[in-house]
């Protein structure tokens, strides 16, 4: 029975190679020699029929052993590359779980095999990493933008009937004689809403979404980059989605970062509408003074009676969803003086439209 260092030394120990050259060549010269016996035996005897009928028979060999050279080299070269190039097209689509088979060759074809597998799996390990980080990041936005939000209507709720509060103490403290007791009560609660509303501003300071930083830059990059974002969600979906730049769009005055929020949501809301095989499609238009945006899918669409709402803070048809990313949309658009507007018909899809002047009538950035 071998020992365990007898079967580490057998896994060390190197295989013979041969090369490929070797193992083509052979043939080449095997054809050749025999050319050269055919031609001497031809030079001894040309009239004897009995040396002509040996000649033909090595003739025959001959050809038989050119066969052979071209079945080494389909078996040596053509059957890998074309196996190398099916598995490249099944990369190319996506498919990270392509192989080569004659990776286990111990020639140089072999070594090739090997690479172009150990490549595949880098690949598909980094696409894993990548995916992860990914829906960490669109996670975590999510519950920013969501408790962003939340703040902001919480600190509304809480104001309004806090300035009630603060009136009727303003009364109670004005009835109340000097002498009394409870006026000592009144200022502590008059410090306590004071208090109170110093956290609400500091929460809405907190929560409220910045006001757009205007540059003038490329929308294609923007919307491309939001694009590719949400391919990655669909990687393991059946649903492509295609995107149809305007080379001829000027450079629009916008904040690439808000617009890249405001189509990813776009973009995320079309993915979940679709149950199945399905299409999202990205367009951008432009005239001389607006670029136009469009974001259509072949979803389940939006009941007529939900289309007046859908714009709405908390207003959801999802079952998870939290009703913000829409309005959170249209008020980035409209703080870049654009609109938004949905057209929708249940069963056969969603657009969604964005308007943008290409030139805002607030100052740049610079």
């Amino acid at each position: 029975m071998p020992t365990h260092e007898t079967e580490v030394h057998a896994k060390s120990a190197p295989r013979l190679r041969v090369n490929w050259q070797l193992k083509t060549i052979w043939p080449v010269a095997v054809v050749l020699l025999v050319g050269m016996l055919l031609f001497l035996l031809s030079t001894l005897s040309l009239r004897d029929p009995d040396r002509h009928r040996v000649l033909a028979i090595a003739g025959a060999g001959a050809v038989a052993i050119c066969g052979v050279i071209i079945v080494v080299l389909a078996s040596t070269f053509q059957n890998p590359m074309i196996e190398l190039q099916e598995q490249i097209e099944r990369v190319g689509e996506g498919d990270l779980n392509a192989s080569v088979s004659f990776a286990r060759r111990n020639d140089e074809i072999g070594d090739l095999g090997r690479n172009f597998n150990r490549m595949v799996r880098l690949l598909r390990e980094s696409r894993e990493e990548i995916d992860h980080l990914h829906r960490t990041q669109m996670s975590r936005a999510e519950h920013l933008a969501t408790l962003g939000e939340l703040a902001t209507g919480l600190a509304h709720e809480i104001r309004n009937p806090l300035a009630g509060i603060a009136g009727v103490i303003e009364i109670l403290s004005r009835d109340l004689p000097s002498t009394s007791p409870a006026k000592a009560v009144v200022k502590d609660v008059r410090l306590e809403i004071a208090q109170i509303n110093r956290i609400l501003t500091d929460l809405l300071e907190t929560a409220r979404p910045r006001a757009p930083e205007i540059r003038s830059s490329d929308l294609n990059t923007t919307i491309e980059h939001a694009v590719m974002l949400a391919r990655q969600q669909v990687i393991s979906k059946p649903i492509r989605i295609d995107f149809s730049a305007s080379p001829d769009l000027p450079e629009v005055d916008h904040d690439s970062d808000q617009i890249h929020q405001v189509l990813l949501n776009l973009l995320l809301n079309s993915v979940q509408a679709i149950d199945g095989p399905g299409l999202v499609r990205v367009e951008i238009s432009g005239q001389e003074e607006t670029a136009l945006v469009t974001v259509s899918d072949t979803g389940r669409g939006i009941a007529p009676e939900h289309l007046p709402n859908i714009f709405r803070p908390f207003f959801t048809t999802k079952g998870n969803g939290t009703g913000l990313g829409l309005s959170l949309a249209r008020r980035i658009v409209e703080e870049h003086h654009g609109t938004i507007e949905v057209t929708s018909s249940p069963g056969k899809g969603t657009t969604f439209s964005v308007v943008l002047p290409v030139r805002q009538s607030v100052a740049v950035a610079s």
